[in-house]
C-alpha cells in the first residue's frame, strides 16, 4: 500500500475503515503502519467492550420500552457520606436512540470525563431533574430518609412523568413502580447517567463552598471528613453546611 503515507493510514484507520483498507493495512509491511494496525485493533476491542458493557446496562430500560412503557427513570444520589453539603440526587430520563457508550457508574469516571460527559447527557435525555437535601434536613430526618426525600424532588422535577423508576437500592415515596437495583450505577445506564448528573452537580457546588467557606478545603475533598478538613473544623469551627448529626462535627461543637 504504498501510495499512501503512514500519516495517511493513521488518519483512515481513525475514520471508520472498510475491510478492504483494513485487509491492505494488515499486508503492509512497513513498520509505522503496522504499529498503526496494532493501534487501531486495541482501540477498537476498547470500543467493543464499552458497547458491550452498554448494552448490557440498557437492558432494564429496553426490556420495560418493550412492555410498552413509555418513559424509565433512572435516580441515584452523591454525598450520602460527607461531614458537610447537601445530598444531592438526580432522574434522568434517557430515549431510546441514547447511545454514549462511555456512561458509567460516575466512581468508575475519571473528573474530567464526568464534565465531558455531562452536556451530552444533558443533551440526549429527554428530561434530568435535580433534587437536594441540605445540611439541616440531614440533621432533622437523618440521613436515609433526606436522601429519599431529595430522590423524590428529582422526580418531580422531570418534565415527564415516568412510567417506571429505576433505583439504586432505595425506595422513594411516589405512587410509580420502582425497580431497585443492589449497585444499580453499575447495572443501569439511566442510573449511571444520574450518577454522573449528581456528582458533577454537587461538586460544582462544594467548589462554591470552598470560596464561601475557606480553609476547609471543600474544592478537594467535597464535605468528606479528610484531614485538611477535620484540621479546618478544628481551627475554625463549624459551617452552615456542616452535619451536626454525624460525630466529627458533634466533636468539634
Amino acid at each position: 500500500m504504498p501510495e499512501y503515507t503512514i500519516a495517511e493510514v493513521k488518519g483512515l484507520l481513525a475514520a471508520q475503515p472498510t475491510p478492504e483498507f483494513l485487509q491492505a493495512v494488515q499486508a503492509d509491511t512497513r513498520k509505522g503502519v503496522q504499529l498503526a494496525y496494532r493501534h487501531y485493533l486495541r482501540q477498537a476491542e476498547k470500543q467493543a467492550a464499552l458497547v458491550a458493557r452498554f448494552n448490557q446496562h440498557m437492558q432494564f430500560e429496553r426490556r420495560f420500552w418493550s412492555q410498552g412503557g413509555q418513559y424509565v427513570a433512572g435516580i441515584d444520589e452523591v454525598g450520602r457520606g460527607p461531614l458537610a453539603g447537601p445530598v444531592v440526587t438526580a432522574a434522568v430520563v434517557l430515549s431510546p436512540d441514547f447511545d454514549l457508550v462511555e456512561v458509567n457508574d460516575s466512581k468508575q469516571l475519571t473528573a474530567k470525563k464526568r464534565l465531558e460527559l455531562m452536556p451530552k447527557i444533558l443533551e440526549q435525555a429527554i428530561s434530568v431533574g435535580l433534587g437536594v437535601a441540605s445540611a439541616p434536613v440531614i440533621d432533622q430526618l437523618n440521613i436515609y430518609e433526606a436522601t429519599r426525600v431529595a430522590m423524590k424532588q428529582a422526580v418531580e422535577n422531570l418534565t415527564v412523568q415516568p412510567t417506571r423508576l429505576l433505583v439504586d437500592a432505595m425506595q422513594i415515596p411516589v405512587p410509580i413502580k420502582q425497580t431497585r437495583l443492589i449497585k444499580g450505577d453499575a447495572k443501569s445506564a439511566s442510573i449511571s447517567a444520574a450518577s454522573i448528573v449528581a456528582k458533577v452537580a454537587r461538586d460544582h457546588l462544594m467548589e462554591m463552598y470552598d470560596q464561601v467557606y475557606p480553609g476547609y478545603d471543600f474544592a478537594d475533598n467535597m464535605g468528606y471528613g479528610t484531614a485538611k478538613h477535620l484540621a479546618g473544623l478544628k481551627q475554625l469551627g463549624i459551617t452552615p453546611i456542616h452535619r451536626h448529626s454525624f460525630s466529627p462535627v458533634r466533636d468539634a461543637e
